[in-house]
């Protein structure tokens, strides 16, 4: 064979390749997905609203921690727990102080029920007294009784309305004594519901439904103010941060729609807003990849994606597709 023959032979043999290789595996797949008109891609990852959570108030070692990092939690679920029986002993003390000041207050108005019907009988008793003096000082003027008499009657009453003026004074002093004990028994209630607070502070629970992204304590450290314990993600609130290329930049519009997409649930469509377009530009970041060619300088987006069911998790790879605007003036 001539080595004409030998190269025409090896250049069939290539096309042929070719060929079969554009008909098994289309363009798309060796050079990524075709652009779309009027349309950019950008990829990125997912992430969250993180919060730090923390004790507080309450100081104590840690008995209890259940979750580990990853650990998807729904909200008002116990992440950690301290010793709590310093607490637990305050509120009993409380509710033992509690009902003390309920009985005192029992007995302050019976006390103060025997006085009000101590006047009562005295004012009775004083008008008979009255009416008696007025009898003998009828008598003694048409002599028909002594002065004597007259006098112990007069004596009688007196004696009757200083009776009435001293349990008088003692319902005074009973229904201050009511308002006393009543004030006592609310501040004892309300310290026990102070106490039963600070008891509430020794167990941290989610304040939403997240994932723990880093647990920054173990069982038996000391808990504290300010001393973290876990970091939880907000899966209600999570976002994409990507890059555009600078010569995009000025037809993507705040506010303006995407649609974003993960290889975790192939053919979902998240719906998302484009909330966040950075003012400056910055050098494209060494772990960011676009479908568009790499570029020195790009500008971070952030594009807010409904996550109603709790499916996109922090760190998911993602793809958004935003349509593209005339450029601004």
């Amino acid at each position: 064979m001539t080595r004409a023959r030998r190269v025409l032979l090896i250049v069939a043999i290539l096309l042929a390749a070719g060929g079969y290789a554009l008909w098994r595996w289309p363009l798309g797949a060796l050079f990524g997905p075709p652009a779309t008109p009027g349309r950019i891609v950008v990829s990125g990852n997912i992430e969250a609203h993180q919060s730090v959570l923390s004790f507080t108030q309450v100081q104590a070692p840690i008995v209890e921690l259940p979750f580990d990092e990853g650990a998807v939690v729904a909200r008002d679920t116990v992440l950690a727990r301290v010793d709590d029986r310093l607490w637990r002993q305050q509120v009993e003390i409380d509710r033992a102080n509690l009902q003390v000041a309920s009985a005192q207050v029992a007995v302050a108005e019976r006390t103060l029920a025997a006085a009000q019907s101590s006047v009562e009988s005295d004012q009775f008793d004083l008008a008979d007294k009255r009416r008696d003096y007025q009898r003998a000082e009828a008598l003694l003027k048409s002599a028909a009784t002594s002065v004597q008499v007259r006098d112990h009657a007069q004596t009688a009453a007196q004696q009757a309305a200083a009776t009435l003026a001293h349990d008088q004074a003692m319902v005074q002093v009973g229904t201050a004594n009511v308002a006393l004990a009543r004030a006592n028994e609310s501040a004892v209630a309300e310290k026990r519901r102070l106490d039963e607070v600070m008891l509430g502070y020794t167990v941290l629970r989610a304040p939403f439904a997240g994932v723990i992204a880093v647990r920054e304590a173990e069982l038996g450290q000391l808990a504290g103010p300010g001393v973290a314990i876990v970091t939880l993600d907000d899966l209600d609130h999570v976002w994409l941060r990507a890059y555009v290329n600078e010569q995009d930049i000025g037809k993507v519009r705040l506010d303006g729609p995407a649609e974003v997409t993960t290889d975790t649930y192939p053919g979902k469509i998240y719906p998302g807003r484009i909330s966040f377009i950075s003012p400056q530009a910055e050098f494209t970041p060494k772990t960011v990849e676009t479908h568009a060619e790499r570029v020195t300088l790009v500008y971070r987006i952030r594009i807010d994606i409904a996550n109603p069911t709790h499916e996109l998790l922090p760190g998911m790879p993602a793809d958004a597709s935003i349509p593209l605007q005339p450029p601004g003036p």
